[in-house]
C-alpha cells in the first residue's frame, strides 16, 4: 500500500500542462529559430527550363535536403520532383512525355557525358530544356540510373567548373560533387546565362549551412579530401575506389 501512495505521489507532482512544443514553420518543416525561408527569392524565379527531380524515397526523409529550396525558389511548374526507384512509373504522370522529349537533357556523370558548355544556351535554341537530375546518394542515383531505360537514350551533360560544394554540413564522396540545389542552380546559370539564378537559389541553403554550423554541426570534408590526407576512419571499398580513380 505504501509503495501504492508512492506512485500517486509521484504522479501528483507532475506538471498538468503538457510541455511546450517548438513552432514548426510550415513551408519548409523547420523549427521556427532555424527557418530558411525568409532567404528564398522575395518572388520565385520564373526560368526558361525545368528542373525535373528523380528522386530516391530516402531523400525525402532526410531532414537536411536542398530539394524543397529549390522547388520553393522555382515559379510553379519549373521544378518537378518524381519520388520512386525507378522511372516512368504509372503514377509518375507525364513523366514519361518528358522523358521522351527532344529538348530534355540529364545531368548525369556517365561516360558519354559532355561539358555543359557544349550544350547550346536556351537563347539559341527553339524549346527550352528540361534538365533531369537524380536525387539521392551516388550508389541510389547509379541504381536509378540503370534501372530507368530511358534514361539512357537522352543526351547527358556534366559540370565542369571545378567548384566545391558549399553545402558543408553534408559529406560529399568527391571534391568536384554538388548537392542537387548546387547542380540545378549552376546548370540554370550556365544555360541561361544568368548568375542572378545561381545566388539566389543558394541563399537558403548558406543560411541552412550557417544554422547547423552556429548549433554545435562541424564542417564535412569529401571522402576524396579525406582520403588524400589520411583522416577516413574506414577502409575504402572496390565501389568507392572506382568512383576516386575516375574522378
Amino acid at each position: 500500500m505504501t509503495d501504492d501512495w508512492s506512485v500517486w505521489n509521484d504522479l501528483s507532482s507532475l506538471p498538468a500542462d503538457p510541455p511546450k512544443m517548438r513552432l514548426i514553420c510550415n513551408r519548409c518543416r523547420r523549427p521556427a529559430k532555424v527557418c530558411w525561408c525568409t532567404y528564398l527569392p522575395a518572388s520565385p524565379l520564373n526560368t526558361q527550363c525545368r528542373i525535373i527531380i528523380l528522386q530516391h524515397p530516402a531523400e525525402q526523409r532526410r531532414c537536411l535536403a536542398t530539394v524543397p529550396m529549390l522547388s520553393l525558389g522555382l515559379a510553379p511548374g519549373r521544378c518537378l520532383i518524381f519520388q520512386g526507384k525507378k522511372f516512368p512509373q504509372s503514377r509518375h504522370e507525364g513523366l514519361e512525355e518528358i522523358l521522351e522529349s527532344p529538348n530534355s537533357v540529364l545531368v548525369y556523370p556517365s561516360k558519354d557525358a559532355v561539358n555543359i558548355e557544349e550544350l547550346p544556351p536556351v537563347s539559341e535554341i527553339e524549346d527550352p530544356y528540361n534538365f533531369i537530375l537524380i536525387d539521392g546518394t551516388w550508389p541510389q542515383a547509379k541504381a536509378i540510373y540503370h534501372s530507368t531505360p530511358l534514361l539512357h537514350k537522352l543526351r547527358q551533360i556534366k559540370l565542369v567548373t571545378g567548384s566545391t560544394s558549399e553545402y558543408v554540413i553534408r559529406t560529399q564522396p568527391t571534391d568536384g560533387c554538388l548537392s542537387t540545389l548546387e547542380t540545378a542552380a549552376e546548370t540554370l546559370a550556365v544555360i541561361e546565362r544568368n548568375n542572378y539564378i545561381k545566388s539566389k537559389l543558394l541563399q537558403p541553403m548558406l543560411a541552412l549551412c550557417g544554422f547547423q554550423l552556429d548549433h554545435g554541426a562541424v564542417t564535412h570534408q569529401s571522402t576524396e579530401y579525406r582520403i588524400k590526407h589520411d583522416t577516413y576512419p574506414k577502409q575504402i571499398g572496390k565501389r568507392l575506389s572506382k568512383l576516386l580513380k575516375k574522378c
